[in-house]
């Protein structure tokens, strides 16, 4: 697999934490966001999708339309800044802690080795997909918010993702590697420490 793009969500609004930027906490002395920038730090273009004030040079940065309107109208904010060539993307949520390149990399070959796929994403040990921890086709992720779009007429906000995802054929990836799931997302103060545990 060559290049690929990656789209960092990271517009949601914590409820279950209080509203905090959730993806600002740190975990093992770095925010969780930058954390995720780091895992794609080969990825070009790099677009972070919500608040942030300081981001690694050359991230490219914008807001979902309205702002906290969900991870579809976020993912199309994102994939709006890619650049026209742009044919692979990592659509990622800003709360994956413990994603890593390697994880990202078993992704790509994935991809790459299921060429009628439009995307895949890893699946957890009860068989419930990742999907904001994926690597998708551009052209294929375009064509669903066409659709979605469409049926909703020009509203995106609150659209699910499994409604963004229903028609695409998506690859399932378990984990195999060594260490912590990369998918292990940060919902609530207790995840936030286990991770802080695994990092050590």
């Amino acid at each position: 697999m060559g290049s690929y793009a990656a789209v960092v969500l990271a517009g949601g609004a914590a409820r279950r934490m209080g509203g905090v930027d959730k993806p600002a906490l740190p975990v093992g002395g770095r925010s969780m966001r930058d954390r995720v920038l780091a895992a794609v730090a080969d990825a070009a273009p790099r677009v972070l999708v919500g608040p942030a004030e300081v981001v690694p040079p050359g991230v490219r940065v914008t807001r979902e339309a309205p702002a906290g309107g969900g991870p579809v109208a976020a993912a199309a904010a994102g994939l709006a800044l890619l650049d026209p060539d742009t044919t692979v993307v990592a659509l990622l949520a800003a709360d994956l802690p413990l994603l890593t390149r390697a994880a990202i990399g078993d992704l790509l070959t994935h991809l790459d080795e299921g060429r009628q796929l439009d995307g895949v994403c890893f699946v957890d040990a009860d068989g419930r997909r990742q999907s904001l921890c994926g690597v998708w086709r551009v052209a294929a992720l375009c064509a669903g918010l066409d659709r979605l779009a469409v049926e909703r007429r020009g509203d995106l906000a609150g659209a699910s993702v499994r409604a963004l995802l229903g028609g695409l054929l998506v690859g399932e990836v378990p984990w195999a590697g060594a260490g912590p799931p990369p998918w292990f997302d940060c919902d609530t103060d207790e995840d936030v420490r286990r991770a802080e545990e695994w990092v050590r």
